[in-house]
């Protein structure tokens, strides 16, 4: 990136240039050109003459087209440039970037809690899980009997978490029965829980039965399932009271010790982005991303919808052409989906992705893919299915925040990262989030929820290389126990949304 203030050009090739902040009209911006008309800081600034149907480059890559005449020095948006498909090559494998693991000498660590399947955790919740919307309200009343006071004597417990949905019945597919039940199944089995109570009302589609089949949930002291239907909501609500109580000595006994960085498997996410995004906080989560592969962790980026257009920089870098296909295949689904829902896959940024100066979607995919760094795709994912190789992988999920998240720590996350240049608060209990801010003006605004402020590239005090390293180290402490910002503020309860594709019937 070379970045020439106030303005910044991110290649050599573009015909754009972001402005560092807002212009007043015939303000120079680069050599003697000047601004036509006022501009918003974040937002684009032509730097050549674009002519109507020409395509508008950034990155080093087709971000759109222009629907007029562009001059030098006017504002590139939604009045004078639109989406337009064109023709991705895949070149399946041909960017390949193999890295090797450090050295045993270099291996970092984190102080974690190891299962006793041999899982590695960073938090140790009890949770309670509801398989149905049914169920939600008991599901709540356990765990709402776990105040402070009720916590005092176990110290090494991070808490009592309640996590309810609004599926478990009703879902119109088998495909979106089958999301859910990865979903619940997932996190009824995360290392960051040392206890679940699973509580079912007992008539609907996601039975406990089949839940615990096909997700190898074995009944044992830290997993127990109720039934509502088998004996009322009040004794359902009193045995999984009295459940957690017998789990709460047991998950007190666990103790952080040093564990390999190599067994994080870290989580990336965007939201409420702006076009500093690609800029600074997302290429920041890259190079971090980078240093964990290189420590032999796993990294998985998700939001189909918002890698779409950008999709053919990630099969460059497949292990595979097979694993390449997979996630083409997923492209293929999603636009065959959305077709279905009479909607289009082209039908982003939302408003807030507009104001901050994302015009098109190909230009929010770009920077999105920016937070899986630079090594070699290993695998590709369905929506919740265990991730089960270490590097870089993708799982399809929806660009939804807590949809995407869901599945992405149902998958194994146990840390995550959420860049952002809006200024969201997400959490994703029992998972830690570390919030990422594009912006200073942001991060300033907003710093008892923000926990890194990434705008120090915009401001021109870092370089992407030092701001992976700022994240990196985070995630370790964060890991470690240090709490984030979202779990400061008590986020994370309410955020658990599986998806379910199809009708609901």
């Amino acid at each position: 990136m070379i970045t020439e203030p106030p303005v910044i050009r991110l290649h050599g090739n573009d015909n754009v240039v972001v402005a560092r902040g807002a212009f007043e009209s015939g303000r120079p911006f680069e050599a003697d050109a000047l601004t036509a008309a006022p501009i918003p800081a974040g937002h684009k600034i032509a730097s050549s003459k674009i002519e109507k149907g020409q395509p508008v480059r950034k990155y080093d890559q087709i971000i759109g087209f222009a629907t007029s005449d562009i001059s030098p020095g006017e504002h590139v948006h939604e009045h004078n440039m639109g989406y337009g498909d064109f023709e991705r090559d895949y070149a399946f494998g041909e960017g390949r970037n193999d890295v090797p693991v450090v050295p045993e000498s270099e291996c970092r660590t984190f102080q974690g809690f190891r299962r006793a399947n041999g899982a590695a955790a960073t938090r140790n919740f009890i949770g309670v899980i509801s398989t149905v919307n049914c169920s939600a309200t008991v599901v709540k009343k356990i765990a709402d009997h776990f105040r402070e006071e009720e916590l005092s004597d176990y110290p090494n417990v991070d808490g009592v978490v309640a996590l309810t949905h609004g599926w478990g019945c009703g879902t119109g597919t088998v495909e979106g029965q089958q999301m859910v039940q990865r979903a619940v199944g997932g996190f009824a089995r995360h290392p960051n829980f040392a206890g679940v109570v699973l509580v079912g009302l007992g008539c609907e589609v996601l039975q406990m039965k089949l839940l615990s089949s096909r997700e190898n949930l074995v009944v044992s002291d830290t997993l127990q399932t109720y039934i509502i239907q088998d004996a009322g909501a009040r004794v359902a609500m009193e045995q999984g009271i009295e459940s957690v109580k017998r789990m709460l000595p047991i998950a007190n006994q666990a103790t952080r010790e040093p564990i390999p960085a190599s067994e994080l498997v870290l989580a990336l996410e965007c939201g409420g982005s702006d076009a500093y995004s690609g800029v600074s906080a997302n290429p920041g989560l890259g190079s971090a991303v980078d240093l964990l592969v290189k420590q032999g962790g796993t990294a998985c980026l998700g939001e189909t919808p918002e890698i779409y257009g950008a999709e053919h920089l990630l099969t460059r870098r497949a292990v595979s052409r097979e694993v390449g296909e997979k996630l083409v295949e997923r492209v293929r689904w999603w636009e065959d989906y959305t077709e279905r829902n009479n909607t289009v896959l082209n039908n982003n940024p939302a408003p807030g992705n507009k104001a901050g100066g994302l015009t098109t979607i190909l230009e929010k995919s770009l920077g999105a893919v920016a937070k899986g760094g630079t090594t070699s795709l290993m695998d590709v994912y369905e929506y919740a299915e265990p991730i089960t190789s270490n590097g870089f992988v993708f799982m399809d999920t929806p660009g939804y925040d807590p949809v995407s998240v869901t599945g992405m720590v149902a998958g194994g996350a146990n840390i995550a990262c959420f860049s952002t240049g809006r200024g969201s608060v997400f959490g994703s209990k029992p998972t830690p989030c570390i919030k990422l801010a594009t912006n200073s003006v942001m991060y300033n605004r907003m710093s008892e929820d923000m926990d890194v402020n990434c705008g120090v590239v915009i401001d021109g005090d870092a370089t992407i290389e030092e701001l992976g390293e700022i994240i990196f180290e985070k995630i370790l402490a964060t890991a470690s126990g240090e709490p984030s910002k979202s779990e400061l503020f008590g986020l994370g309860d309410l955020e658990f949304l599986p998806w379910a594709a199809g009708a609901t019937l």
